[in-house]
Order: structure tokens, then C-alpha cells, then sequence
């Protein structure tokens, strides 16, 4: 009765799976909120800051143990059901060349909606606020904590999560559709999903926005989109690194309405804020979807089809 209630024919049954992750998840949880009161970095109430934006120690104390946690966590789970990591999107031969092509990507496609946005009068640049040795300190500092970022932001839902929630979809359907069609409609679904959870993931976030939360869905299904093209979520981290460094410290507009310390110009928008983004910078702005779109055209035109893990039934 015990194998038949935890495990099938491929394993521990994807359920039991996901919700032994999340506990294990909600204990790292925990312990990041222990350690940012400890040293103070845990955000306000509101999710305030200060006029000079938020300090890269709190990227670096709070994101290092949710990144650390996740891969632990993705790799316990990994041993119970004798999988490797290259079913969780963190394998494969070529995690360096996509993790580099994602990076150029982030920075470009991230790059033409600043470009939209100051040409058309929605964006304004009050001056440069760092130079010389400080710029390239700051750049430095703030490159390595939004590499935490995107490795955690990426593992957590669309590593083990989605690959056993796609498993256990693909199970289901396929009492009803034949593989390999009940495997892709698995993986879409959990893909919808996840991007849903993960766009909701952004209310609490400061000066977030309707717009905001569609882009941050839309930004999860295209990260899931280069995903099933690569099997593996490296360009993903690469792109969703060098695009949150763009923003928070190249270009110092805001993400999510938050804005950094150190950031390397001071900006603010103009005009309304669906087409400007407001106070949830770029991100808000109407313009984000034709620039995913473009996203998505160059993973379809980049990226070749690989051959994926399957999800498997159980």
C-alpha cells in the first residue's frame, strides 16, 4: 500500500514530490527571514526604501540562501528519485554558450525598450550618478547579486517544480491522449501555471502594476519557452540576469518599482503610466510585450530543438 500511495511506475508520484519541496522551501524561508532581521535586511513594511535605493547586501544576504536552498533542496530531491540534474533544466553540454547568449540577449532586448521608451518622450535621463573606479564597482557588485537572483528565480519554478508538475500533468493526460502530445500539452500546462504563480509572485512588490504583473507572466512563459527549445534553463538565467542588471544598474530605472543603490544613471518616467511603465519602470509599460515578442522570435530563431527529458508518468 505505501509504494502504491507514494510511488509509481516512474518513482515518487509527482504530488508527494512538489509538496515536499515547498515544505523543505518553506524552511529556507524561514531561515532567510531569521537572518534578515539579523542584519537588517529584511524590507519594510510597504516595501519602502530609502531615496538612494536598495543596497546590494540585501540581494547578496537574502538571495544566496533562497538560491543555495533551492539547489540543495532540487538535489536531495534528485537522489530520492534517481534522477540527475539535467532533468531539472541544469544539465546539459552547452550551459556556457546558452548561459552567454542569454546574457547578450538580456542586455539587448532590455537595451531597445529603454531606447522605445526615451525615444518616444516616456523616459528621462536626469544625469549620471557613478564614474570611473565606483561605476565599475558597483556594476561588478550588482552583476554577481542579480546572478543570484536569476539562479534562484529560475530553479524555484521552472527547475524540479516544473518538470514534476509537467510529469504528473502528462500522467494524467495520458489516459485520455497519446504521448508525445499528452507530454507537450503537460508541459504547457504546468508551464501556464507556474507563469501565473510567478507573475502573482510580484503583488507585493513596491509600485507594481496590472501591466507589470502580465509582463513578469509573460516573461515566465518565455523563459519557459527557451526552456523546451534548449532543454535546460541556462540561457534563461543568462537572459534574466543581464536583464534585471540592465534596468536596476545600467540604465537605474526602476524594477518592480524598486530602485538600486549605485545604479549608474537617475531617471524617471513621463507621461501615462501604461505607456511609460510609472513608478513599476519598463516592466509597466505597454511596450514590454512587442519587445518580448522579439524574445521570442529569437529563441525560435537561435536556439535549436533539443531533445528534452521527458516527463514520464507516475
Amino acid at each position: 500500500m505505501r509504494n502504491i500511495v507514494f510511488f509509481g511506475a516512474d518513482g515518487l508520484r509527482a504530488g508527494w514530490g512538489i509538496l515536499i519541496f515547498f515544505l523543505l522551501f518553506a524552511a529556507v524561508a524561514s531561515l532567510v527571514v531569521v537572518v534578515a532581521k539579523h542584519f537588517g535586511t529584511l524590507p519594510p513594511a510597504g516595501h519602502g526604501e530609502s531615496p538612494l535605493g536598495v543596497p546590494p547586501r540585501v540581494l547578496f544576504i537574502n538571495d544566496s540562501i533562497s538560491c543555495a536552498g533551492v539547489l540543495l533542496i532540487t538535489w536531495l530531491l534528485a537522489k530520492i528519485e534517481h534522477r540527475s540534474a539535467a532533468a531539472y533544466g541544469l544539465g546539459g553540454r552547452r550551459k556556457v554558450v546558452h548561459c552567454v547568449a542569454g546574457l547578450g540577449w538580456g542586455l539587448a532586448c532590455l537595451s531597445l525598450l529603454v531606447l522605445l521608451l526615451r525615444a518616444t518622450g516616456m523616459l528621462h535621463f536626469d544625469g549620471q550618478l557613478q564614474s570611473g573606479l565606483s561605476a565599475f564597482r558597483y556594476g561588478a557588485i550588482w552583476a554577481a547579486g542579480f546572478a543570484l537572483v536569476a539562479l534562484f528565480e529560475e530553479t524555484f519554478l521552472r527547475g524540479y517544480v516544473l518538470f514534476t508538475l509537467a510529469r504528473g500533468l502528462s500522467s494524467i493526460y495520458g489516459h485520455f491522449i497519446a504521448a508525445p502530445r499528452g507530454d507537450v500539452l503537460g508541459f504547457w500546462t504546468a508551464a501556464l501555471f507556474l507563469s501565473m504563480l510567478f507573475g502573482a509572485a510580484h503583488t507585493g512588490n513596491a509600485g507594481e502594476s496590472p501591466l507589470g504583473l502580465l509582463s513578469a507572466t509573460l516573461a515566465g512563459l518565455v523563459f519557459c519557452f527557451s526552456l523546451w527549445r534548449t532543454g535546460s534553463l541556462w540561457w534563461a538565467i543568462g537572459f534574466h540576469a543581464a536583464w534585471d542588471w540592465s534596468q536596476s544598474f545600467l540604465y537605474g530605472v526602476a524594477d518592480s518599482g524598486t530602485t538600486s543603490a549605485g545604479r549608474l544613471f537617475a531617471t524617471h518616467p513621463v507621461g501615462r503610466p501604461f505607456l511609460s511603465g510609472g513608478l513599476t519602470g519598463p516592466e509597466g509599460s505597454i511596450l514590454v510585450v512587442p519587445v518580448l515578442a522579439v524574445v521570442v522570435l529569437a529563441i525560435g530563431l537561435t536556439l535549436r530543438q533539443a531533445p528534452r527529458p521527458t516527463p514520464g508518468h507516475g
